[in-house]
């Protein structure tokens, strides 16, 4: 049934002819040669690929060391050291652990006393209380939250040229933390994002999460006639997305041409695409139709003298032209706030785009007309396509994809969680569990955490429990067997020691906030806009869409709430590996490179809470040099330097100022990384 070969890379999708690369086609063309593929993908033989298969019913397997196992997660993945001849690393001591459990659910570092008192602890169930305490924390959300809004390539601008804001569209980025905070069962969370405004209308939530179809990028064409071209863009985005999110599918593979590797047809791919034909954009004003009319008339006149203007300055010159420069910033000043709005869709029947299977993905090239209908591989029995006046098309689409018995929902969510725990998902290429995708290193596994998962109502927070309980889990990142572990298992893919990563970018700057004392920790409401250099600014093709965040106690504020302008990243965020939100981002890249040693030494971010950390050292400290070591050691890294550590610390501060200690400390690889 499953097959552990695995191919480590995400397949680049070519939406036309194969590209030859210098080599023979045939060596090209080998996959769709070959009666049986390796990895379990589609053949001549009629062999259907894992992924696409009922989940199974595994059996929690029979193991020799007992004693170490604390759950089935560890049984599935000791059986596999055994049969591998290795064995787990020892449990990391409990600074390791809290530190490690603290970034891992809420982002954000423990304070040196909740690790004292964590350390000294009788109680024997210390570790579970701080799980569940950690787990109802309203961090929690921030955090995890942000792994999702990486996968659905969250931002608040359209991209392109233009970059136009969407106001309000901040209210999708607080309703997926709520819902996390909330536990929310993953199922009404996949419906209200696909099908809200169908399934409740008026409903706030409801129509704040169908703002999921906002998210992608978006031309707006100025004056281009090709309408037609522009609302094919958009139905690719929402269409794609659907498939890389929730099925982890490379179903945009198949908008040109039929899927080259995947049991999925061109024709699959716009039947998919027919359950969004009548989505249309729809902003939500949240004011009285007063206010509204209000707020239009005088936008109005403004507009119109503004429009004025413009057309003036076209033959205007000299000091003229200075003066009417200066009654146009003048005006523009004057333009009120946009309203407050909600970024939405709803369906609108009248103005349903009729889906064509398009040649070659060219919306001027119309195939035969389809309808609605999910991807024939998925399929479990022969089913007719729906009529374009089925009404509420996307909530078939919704129950479809959380049908229990869809192979592909269950399996590609819990995968996604573990990835984040351990590094690395038992797949590891979270967006494609298709053929060119990586088969699981524990299937069973999989199937028993997405069995689970169901079971327990699709509640993320007993499948969290259930993983960071483990004694797989509390590994520490160090093994002694490491020589015949590196020789069996470079990559750790059988687990046999603990994760160790670097933090990404938002824990990096909230850390450093939190060591200084400058973290803000308000939640939720409108993003923030950091003051950034000016000739960044000046890039846009409105500089005046960066307006900063007049209140400066709102800088400080945790990442997840800066404003996600596609852009404009932020240099320190970008250095760490943000994603840019052009596509979803399935798996942040971790890289190490000078750019990133220079940000921390020479950006703006790390002066400022250079000073403020060395002011909290003087005051919590004294003027005790030691003392000042040993607090910033507890702060940046969660535990006292060692003896070689202290003494370089100590013999820097004797020509250095504490401000470059404290700067320094940001550059350790201690603060950087979690074991």
């Amino acid at each position: 049934m499953f097959y552990n070969r695995t191919q480590e890379h995400t397949p680049a999708c070519a939406s036309g002819d194969l590209e030859l690369r210098g080599l023979p086609a045939v060596f090209l063309l080998l996959p769709l040669l070959l009666t049986t593929d390796a990895r379990g993908g589609p053949s001549e033989a009629g062999q259907v690929h894992w992924s696409f298969q009922k989940r199974g019913r595994p059996v929690v397997p029979v193991f020799r060391h007992a004693a170490w196992a604390r759950n089935s997660v560890d049984a599935f993945i000791l059986a596999r050291l055994e049969r591998e001849g290795l064995r787990p690393a020892p449990e990391a001591d409990r600074r390791t652990l809290i530190r490690r459990l603290y970034f891992d659910l809420t982002g954000l570092p423990p304070t040196p006393e909740e690790v004292a008192a964590f350390v000294a602890s009788k109680n024997p169930l210390a570790y579970e209380k701080l799980v569940d305490r950690l787990l109802a924390s309203p961090h929690y959300g921030a955090r995890w939250g942000r792994h999702w809004l990486d996968v659905v390539r969250f931002a608040e601008t359209e991209g392109f040229e233009y970059d136009r804001h969407r106001p309000g569209a901040w209210r999708y980025r607080d309703y997926v933390i709520r819902s996390f905070n909330d536990d929310k069962p993953f199922d009404q969370f996949v419906r209200e994002q696909l099908a809200g405004d169908e399934i409740a209308p008026g409903q706030a939530d409801s129509e704040i999460a169908v703002g999921f179809y906002r998210l992608g990028p978006i031309r707006r064409n100025a004056g281009n006639a090709k309408v037609a071209f522009s609302r094919n863009e958009v139905l690719t985005e929402m269409t794609d997305s659907i498939g890389a999110v929730f099925l982890g599918l490379t179903v945009g593979c198949a908008r040109c041409h039929d899927h080259k590797f995947d049991d999925f047809s061109q024709t699959d791919y716009y039947r998919l695409q027919a359950f969004l034909a009548q989505t249309q954009e729809h902003d939500i004003v949240l004011v009285d139709a007063k206010t509204k009319a209000d707020w239009e008339t005088r936008t109005g006149k403004i507009q119109e003298e503004i429009k004025h203007i413009k057309q003036a300055l076209e033959t205007a010159d000299g000091e003229e032209r200075v003066r009417m420069r200066a009654r146009l910033d003048q005006m523009q000043r004057r333009l009120p706030p946009p309203l407050p709005t909600m970024s939405s869709v709803h369906d609108v029947p009248a103005e349903r785009t009729a889906i064509h299977v398009l040649k070659r993905g060219d919306a001027d090239r119309k195939g035969k007309p389809v309808g609605m209908r999910v991807p024939s591989a998925l399929l479990t029995k022969e089913t007719p396509e729906l009529p374009s006046q089925t009404k509420n098309p996307r909530t078939i689409l919704a129950d479809w994809i959380n049908e229990p018995d869809n192979p592909l929902t269950a399996r590609v969510f819990v995968n996604r969680v573990w990835q984040y725990h351990f590094g690395r998902g038992l797949v590891a290429t979270p967006n494609d569990f298709g053929v060119n995708g990586s088969a699981p290193s524990h299937p069973e596994l999989l199937d028993f955490l997405a069995n689970q998962f169901i079971a327990d109502g699709r509640r993320l927070k007993p499948l969290h429990r259930l993983i960071v309980l483990s004694s797989t889990y509390r590994q520490a990142s160090r093994s002694p067997e490491a020589a015949l572990g590196r020789s069996k298992d470079p990559d750790n893919r059988l687990l046999w020691h603990g994760p160790r990563r670097r933090l990404d970018a938002e824990e990096v700057r909230d850390a450093m906030l939190a060591m200084s004392g400058r973290l803000n920790l308000k939640a939720c409401g409108p993003s923030v806009v950091l003051p950034v250099e000016r000739d960044l600014v000046n890039l846009l093709y409105d500089p005046k869409q960066w307006t900063v965040t007049a209140d400066a106690g709102e800088h400080d504020r945790r990442s997840v709430y800066l404003l996600a302008k596609r852009n404009l990243r932020l240099p320190f965020m970008e250095v760490f590996d943000q994603p840019d939100a052009a596509t979803s981002c399935p798996r942040r890249a971790a890289s190490t490179h000078a750019l990133q040693a220079l940000e921390l030494l020479n950006g703006s971010t790390s002066h400022r809470l250079a000073d403020a950390f060395a002011q909290r050292l003087s005051e919590e400290a004294g003027n005790d040099r030691a003392l000042q070591v040993e607090r910033a050691y507890l702060l940046a890294a969660g535990r006292f330097p060692t003896p070689r550590e202290k003494e370089l610390a100590l013999r820097f501060l004797e020509k250095q100022p504490l401000r470059e200690f404290a700067l320094a400390m940001f550059n350790l690889n201690v603060f950087l990384y979690v074991d």
